[in-house]
């Protein structure tokens, strides 16, 4: 292990900077969960499950907003891109506490789409401001601080909601957050290795072999499509499909067998947290013990930190199928505390590997996309890991509900073994067949 590199990374003030925005862009929304929550159900004077439809709706237009504004950082520049979601931040969530609870889905669902994507665009900028084993180490640091923000975040949004007001907190949130984009276009920090700022470093393997396809399917279309009047005789409409299909094929020509492992990842990694976190709070809660939420929380957050330092700091990279894995495993006995003491013990070692479970897998999508799709791809990772978290709630709920808590980290903790199984078996199948087309 190497810790000086913490040292050094920290030195690059452009670095340095973009991770002080980043914590800053993200930390308004880590309290929005919460208080669009405590909105629900205080001020509207509503149920929990209604409170989880609003969740849901936003959760759902993030996941399918992230994408979408990823490719846009792509095709327009980072500071055309940002501009609707800094209106749609300030507008949404200044008028959403004030609408009544229908029109609330409506707004949190619009709301999600045009979230601000500062974690797709701090990851992008991480990827071409640093590289080796600086953007490990970059990308570590980020994790990091994302859980220093979940720690401190809903703590806050809690206090605005019982001291001073939900419809203020959400306010707030959506100023702030519109605030922070400002800063990022202000800041501006390079999403391509052309910019200013960023670093040109040799094409590893992966990203040109990634490039290679791209350009051939880039050139494709325009071959293709002579022979399609012959191959297709419906005429204009059969060119017309195959153009289309083109077209798809090469839009999501980044998305390999490798990335969708990654972000298939992403999604487990989510689902475990969401899960474990669903868990606790139901374990404490069953035995009149939510008042000590705050101290396993602290420990499982602190375990994550502390992982996160450790990974950040190795020479060679850790295959994030395998360290999702030993977190799936190390979750499972969770379920096995009989006191507040026991269940922060059992949760440092799954919580020594969240950190490292979303840097490696960050890393891994920087080396196999080429910069020209990252942004899109990270937009990818940002809803898998978000779809995760939207899957792993509702599983440990039902486990819960039907078993009990213990159960519930048995189950999701399986899930993400699966998972692993699954992708490394899809691995060794991918080797097996590349070197059956290697000449003997």
């Amino acid at each position: 292990m190497n810790f000086a590199l913490y040292r050094d990374l920290l030195r690059i003030v452009p670095v340095r900077r973009l991770l002080i925005v980043g914590m800053i862009a993200r930390f308004p929304h880590s309290a929005a969960g919460v208080l669009l929550t405590l909105h629900v159900v205080q001020t509207l004077d509503r149920g929990y499950a209604e409170a989880g439809a609003v969740a849901a709706l936003l959760t759902i237009g993030i996941a399918v907003g992230a994408p979408w504004r990823g490719r846009r950082v792509d095709s327009a520049g980072l500071r055309k891109a940002l501009v609707p979601s800094v209106i749609a931040e300030a507008m949404i969530w200044s008028v959403a506490p004030q609408l009544s609870y229908e029109w609330l889905l409506l707004a949190a669902l619009v709301g999600g789409l045009f979230t601000l994507p500062a974690f797709s665009v701090v990851r992008q900028s991480l990827g071409v401001m640093v590289t080796g084993e600086k953007r490990r180490t970059a990308f570590t640091l980020d994790a990091i601080s994302t859980e220093m923000i979940f720690m401190v975040g809903p703590a806050l949004g809690v206090v605005l909601a019982t001291q001073v007001s939900t419809v203020l907190g959400l306010t707030l949130v959506g100023l702030a957050t519109a605030g922070a984009g400002l800063f990022l276009m202000w800041f501006n920090p390079p999403t391509r290795s052309e910019q200013l700022g960023a670093v040109s470093p040799a094409l590893t393997e992966a990203e040109d072999e990634a490039a290679a396809v791209a350009a051939l399917v880039a050139a494709a279309p325009a071959h293709v499509t002579e022979a399609s009047a012959e191959l297709y005789p419906g005429g204009r409409t059969a060119r017309s499909r195959q153009r289309l299909r083109e077209r798809v094929a090469g839009n999501f020509v980044w998305l390999t067998l490798g990335v969708g492992v990654v972000l298939v990842v992403a999604a487990g990694a989510g689902l475990v947290l969401a899960g474990t976190e669903v868990g606790i709070v139901a374990a404490l809660e069953e035995t009149g013990r939510e008042g000590q939420l705050g101290l396993v929380f602290a420990a499982w957050c602190a375990a994550s930190v502390v992982g996160g330092l450790l990974y950040g700091a190795l020479h060679r990279p850790v295959s994030p199928l395998v360290l999702l894995l030993l977190m799936g495993l190390f979750t499972i006995p969770m379920g096995f505390a009989e006191s507040t003491l026991s269940l922060c013990l059992l949760s440092i070692l799954p919580g020594l590997l969240c950190a490292p479970v979303l840097s490696a897998a960050s890393e891994r999508v920087a080396d196999l996309v080429v910069e020209e799709r990252r942004g899109e791809a990270m937009g990818w990772y940002g809803s898998a890991l978000t779809s995760g978290v939207a899957l792993g709630a509702p599983l440990a709920g039902i486990t819960i509900d039907t078993a009990g808590p213990s159960p519930a980290f048995s189950t999701v903790g399986a899930v993400a073994v699966v998972i692993c199984v699954l992708g490394l078996g899809a691995q060794q199948l991918r080797r097996r067949l590349w070197q059956r087309q290697l000449p003997s």
